[in-house]
């Protein structure tokens, strides 16, 4: 039998557009595709090849008030590897977002940065 592999999630932002767009310049990412969805809603689908974010909102999105590592069902933040840690990090940079919690460990380094929604992103490369 042959590997499972995680192809999508689907996250809830407050403008599915912008999350897309600075996914697509920060990790060279594309839009798959982008419509109508569940509940009068629209989704962006961005991503690469084989897996991508659902990016989801609807008008009756609302901002959690338990946004913590305690919280069941909560999404605490999304790892993406890199192959640049360094060109990663100066695009986030430019992108106007601040990296921080820097780690290096083995068998790689990672840094962590937040988006406009306050979604967590690790990027991590492990060369």
């Amino acid at each position: 039998m042959k590997e499972a592999y995680l192809e999508h999630a689907n996250i809830t932002v407050s403008n599915p557009d912008a999350t897309a767009a600075i996914l697509c310049e920060l990790f060279d990412w594309k839009i798959r595709w982008a419509g109508d969805s569940m509940d009068n809603g629209y989704t962006v689908h961005v991503g690469g090849e084989n897996s991508y974010l659902a990016i989801y909102t609807n008008s009756q999105t609302r901002v959690s008030k338990n946004s913590d590592f305690k919280t069941i069902m909560n999404l605490n933040h999304l790892g993406i590897v890199v192959d640049d840690l360094a060109a990663s990090e100066a695009r986030v940079l430019a992108a106007g977002l601040k990296p921080h919690n820097h780690r290096h460990y083995q068998p790689g380094a990672s840094f962590y940065f937040h988006t406009l929604d306050e979604l967590e992103i690790e990027v991590i490369s492990y060369r």
